[in-house]
């Protein structure tokens, strides 16, 4: 070997050993901080399912579907990682001799085809990243309100430089090797010389063929020690750096996803994780004697959170594309779910030292003294309070998250906290929850008027226990819900559904005041013993009746009911009054009259997808397909099905003053208005009472001229280059849309009954 290239093998030697001991102390670095974790059963196996989820969501890449040009350029970069690993061990062996290649497969032509290919499309891909994060990157220059529009906002710009120019460079140095390695070919005569096996570098090769050999030995000895420092260097910066999640959500991401919440891909939505103990087993806060008195109930230090909640939080690549969905952030309130993460992967990584120290000390009096440990979260500051209470748990986040990051739960687990142990929640929600304690409801209202909606209808309603005597003796048992019983707008959707159900000869009864709240808004307010108390109340109740099939009119209560009373020991087919519907029209039971406008053409419907209903549980085309069949045209909002904007009520924000920002339900409520349709569907009478709320508000901004026309590309998070900005405002074009459940509006469409003879 020449003297150049002794000092090339001996920095690439040493580059090595420092790259790979450097890049193995940051990975066990995150090994540690995650298994300070609290235990979490069952999310190992079922192995088989596990593995098939991974596979499907990692080569899928079907968190990117909103996004079709950054899903092929991210898929493009990520399989060109271990493909173009082949060529970092050939970098190794062209120190010693330049025409080196790896025994067997080194000029095996479908492999040296994967290598160029994947080279290019990684230039291409990561040059659009580039370029994207280029155009939508927030500026220092810009307001604050400007820059909070760009998902980068709050992410560390400059591990992604690093990031990307470490691929950029990886992938020009693997082209010009490729180039080179054809020129020295054709110079000796090689068989394997051709564009069969170059076939997208053979065209600039071409033209070093008559370059001395002696340069072209050299210039492959350069760029192979330039591809290697550069490649250890990454490994040195990012094991160094084991909390640069936008480096490390590469490895991090296939456990992330493999351990996901539903073996079976389905987002972490729906029901929330159970409260659980130290050792990671649900608690039954209904058996508060059986409870040791040094409980920690929820997640008040970042070491109360399960090992998956820190490996969230490790994982978590900065993309913002939830920071991006969520509708707190975009009306202005300082919740953001990525950056939620990123403190919690802060303080978890400079806490979890002192957390095994801790705990290899034992139950020592120094140990529990030590002030690194039990810092609450949220009363320190690395989550502030505004932040933590305004999630409505929509699940934009999570729907979103490339990488199956939990957020909602996570978020729900501190509130726990906070709740249970500390008493430190919005002062409006106190009174909510004693009015869910001592009346049953959030409205506080008696519970002999939860039969006031029936009041004046033209055929009885039986009541369980009073005209039947077992809800088994019935199609369906009704439950309609505090909001269906007791909120004014939402019992206009408990008669309608009532009649419609008459009108289609389907038997039904309702408990009366049998029900009770089913816990809902307690629950995700943190409040986990009073929705326990009330839980297991109603699945008693339910139980005892004999209730076997369930309909109701509420988004929440159909998730809670359906998704959550199960672990409670309920076991019902719930289904939602816009399943039953649909099902009920697809039979022939219901026929609607086409509706009309007040140009006498059919009338012009936008629907609005309530988070409950859709994201959390994929119910989206029933209530499409009954406003199709009342005859109405549907005009979608840009944001609709996953990527549904909220009302603002979820998360128990229905209770809670909104003094933050611009109201979520006024937004909201903009946008349907800016479609031009005259009503506005709803499918949950929280949505209902929030759009009501919004579209009023609008007219009035509209009104006194506070608001401007909606400028087109606003209106969605979910292309690029738009950030989270909401759409502005637009002057309805036919007048103030009415807000109205679609049974409200199938009724008023309700035809005539079929005659027995036409059957």
């Amino acid at each position: 070997m020449s003297g150049a290239q002794v000092v090339a093998v001996v920095v690439a030697a040493v580059a090595t050993v420092v790259g790979v001991a450097v890049f193995t102390r940051g990975a066990v670095a995150i090994v540690r901080t995650v298994r300070t974790g609290r235990p979490l059963p069952g999310r190992w196996g079922p192995a088989g399912q596990r593995l098939a989820t991974l596979v499907r969501e990692v080569l899928g890449h079907g968190r990117f579907q909103q996004r079709p040009v950054v899903r092929v350029a991210h898929w493009v970069v990520m399989v060109s990682f271990p493909v173009l690993v082949v060529t970092l061990l050939t970098g190794y062996g062209q120190l010693v001799d330049p025409r080196y290649g790896l025994p067997l497969i080194g000029h095996w032509a479908p492999l040296e085809w994967a290598v160029e290919a994947f080279a290019w499309l990684g230039l291409l891909g990561i040059g659009y990243l580039i370029v994207l994060r280029q155009r939508i990157r927030p500026r220092a220059a810009e307001p604050e309100g400007e820059q909070r529009r760009s998902r980068f906002f709050g992410s560390n710009q400059t591990w992604a430089y690093v990031v990307e120019a470490t691929i950029l460079l990886v992938v020009l140095a693997v082209l010009l090797l490729r180039g080179l390695e054809y020129a020295l070919g054709v110079q000796d005569g090689e068989a394997w010389a051709t564009p069969a096996h170059f076939p997208l570098t053979a065209w600039f090769g071409a033209s070093w063929v008559p370059v001395a050999p002696g340069t072209l030995e050299t210039a492959v000895l350069v760029v192979a020690i330039v591809k290697i420092l550069v490649s250890m260097a990454w490994f040195v910066v990012v094991g160094l750096l084991p909390t640069m999640g936008v480096a490390w959500h590469r490895f991090l991401a296939v456990v992330n996803v493999y351990a996901r919440r539903e073996p079976d891909g389905t987002p972490a939505l729906g029901p929330l994780v159970p409260l659980r103990d130290a050792a990671g087993e649900p608690l039954d806060l209904t058996a508060v004697e059986d409870l040791p008195e040094d409980l920690r109930l929820g997640v008040g230090a970042v070491e109360d959170l399960p090992w998956k909640g820190l490996l969230d939080a490790a994982t978590c690549t900065e993309c913002g594309r939830c920071q991006d969905q969520c509708p707190a952030w975009a009306t202005g309130k300082p919740l953001s779910p990525k950056l939620v993460m990123l403190a919690l992967r802060d303080q978890a990584a400079a806490t979890a030292p002192y957390v095994r120290a801790a705990r290899a000390a034992g139950a020592s009096d120094e140990a529990k003294a030590d002030p690194h440990l039990g810092v609450d979260l949220v009363a320190s500051g690395v989550i502030d309070p505004d932040v933590l209470w305004s999630c409505t748990t929509c699940g934009a986040c999570v729907q979103q998250c490339p990488v199956d990051i939990e957020h909602v739960d996570t978020i729900v687990d501190i509130r726990r906290y906070q709740t249970l142990m500390e008493s430190a929640f919005p002062a409006e929600l106190g009174g909510t929850f004693t009015k869910m304690e001592r009346r049953g409801n959030p409205w506080g209202l008696p519970a002999r008027q939860r039969l006031d909606w029936a009041k004046g209808l033209d055929f009885d309603v039986p009541v369980v226990g009073v005209d039947v005597e077992s809800a088994a003796d019935v199609d369906w048992l009704f439950w309609v819900g505090c909001a269906g019983a007791f909120e004014d707008r939402a019992k206009k959707t408990t008669r309608a559904v009532a009649e419609l159900l008459h009108a289609a000869d389907v038997t039904f009864a309702v408990l009366g005041d049998g029900e009770t709240c089913t816990g809902d808004p307690a629950r995700r307010a943190g409040n986990e013993a009073l929705y326990q108390t009330l839980a297991a109340q109603n699945v008693e109740t339910l139980n005892e009746v004999g209730a076997q099939r369930i309909v109701v009119t509420c988004a929440h209560c159909f998730n809670t009911i359906s998704r959550e009373y199960p672990a409670m020991g309920g076991r019902f087919e719930v289904v939602h009054h816009t399943q039953l519907l649909d099902m009920l029209v697809g039979e022939g039971r219901l026929r609607f009259a086409p509706g009309t406008g007040d140009d006498g053409t059919g009338t012009t419907v936008t629907y609005h997808d309530p988070c409950y209903l859709g994201r959390h549980n994929q119910v989206y085309e029933p209530p499409r397909e009954l406003l199709a069949a009342a005859g109405v045209t549907v005009a979608e909002m840009p944001r609709n099905r996953e990527t549904s904007f909220c009302c603002g009520a979820g998360g128990a924000r229905m209770w809670m003053e909104e003094t933050i920002g611009e109201r979520i339900g006024t937004v909201r409520a903009a946008e349907a208005v800016a479609t031009g349709a005259s009503a506005i569907a709803t499918a949950c009478p929280f949505c209902t009472v929030m759009l009501n709320d919004g579209v009023a508000a609008h007219a009035r901004a509209v009104a006194q001229g506070d608001r401007e026309a909606p400028d087109d590309a606003a209106t969605t998070g979910t292309q690029e280059p738009a950030g989270p900005r909401h759409p502005t405002d637009a002057r309805p074009r036919v007048g103030v849309p009415e807000v109205a459940d679609i049974a409200v509006l199938l009724r008023d469409r309700l035809a005539a009954p079929l005659d027995p003879r036409e059957a």
